[in-house]
């Protein structure tokens, strides 16, 4: 299997403090790995370092054999990576911000295609700020495909969304995968992690206390439910 994106001994630090120690990541190519952690875990400067927009301090990152630092131009045209929605202007348009987006690629998938797929078509004239949750999201989902990539960074995608929604979110990020798209995630969903991620890493104080697959970091655990276990991981379980 071709490897998508490799992490080899990250370590980012701030005045002094590991905020990311001695991380390790393998993600093959149609695979959806998630990032798992409490706030503050390092789940943040980790992609940011994956991404290139931060620079770690000691170890390597490969995304598609090249690396984010020196080459950023070439994966921009690769990458697709969930914005926020402050990132945008208030008064802007469907189609306007697909146009926008659209724009900054050599090359892009026609927007009103993805659309249609996600089901906004009917949403081309309306301000993105009259969206639904779920339209949103589906919307943030859309952009983030326009430059037809080959890996997408998704950060907490459903926060905020009813259950409807986030199956309808889900739905479409299975249906990436099967076209082989790598998928990066971060949730605090445990239900969502169980549908989607073919693996996860957990993260504490910077470091990784598990990495596998959700039904062995289940059987590492003294619990049977997996959110029960990732919150024995995290030191989050009370009672």
């Amino acid at each position: 299997m071709e490897t998508t994106i490799k992490v080899d001994k990250l370590c980012k630090s701030y005045d002094h403090v590991n905020v990311v120690e001695n991380i390790n990541i393998s993600i093959n190519r149609g695979d959806v790995f998630g990032l798992l952690g409490a706030n503050g875990a390092g789940k943040s400067t980790t992609i940011e370092c994956i991404l290139g927009t931060k620079k770690q301090d000691s170890g390597t990152v490969s995304i598609l054999g090249m690396n984010p630092q020196k080459d950023r131009k070439k994966l921009f045209e690769k990458i697709g990576i969930q914005f926020q929605e402050a990132s945008y202007q208030d008064k802007i348009k469907v189609a306007e911000l697909c146009e926008v987006t659209a724009s900054l690629y050599k090359t892009s998938q026609n927007y009103l295609s993805l659309l249609h797929q996600f089901g906004l078509s009917d949403k081309k004239k309306s301000q993105v700020s009259e969206l639904s949750g779920g339209q949103k999201q589906r919307l943030f989902i859309v952009l983030a495909l326009i430059p037809d990539p080959e890996i997408v960074f998704l950060d907490e995608l459903t926060t905020g969304l009813d259950a409807k929604a986030r199956r309808d979110v889900w739905n479409s990020l299975l249906a990436l995968k099967a076209k082989g798209i790598t998928i990066l995630l971060t949730s605090h969903f445990m239900d969502e992690v169980e549908v989607l991620c073919d693996k996860i890493m957990i993260l504490k104080n910077g470091k990784n206390i598990f990495c596998g697959t959700v039904s062995e970091a289940v059987k590492a655990s003294p619990y049977d439910k997996f959110e029960d276990a990732y919150l024995w991981y995290t030191d989050e379980l009370e009672g």
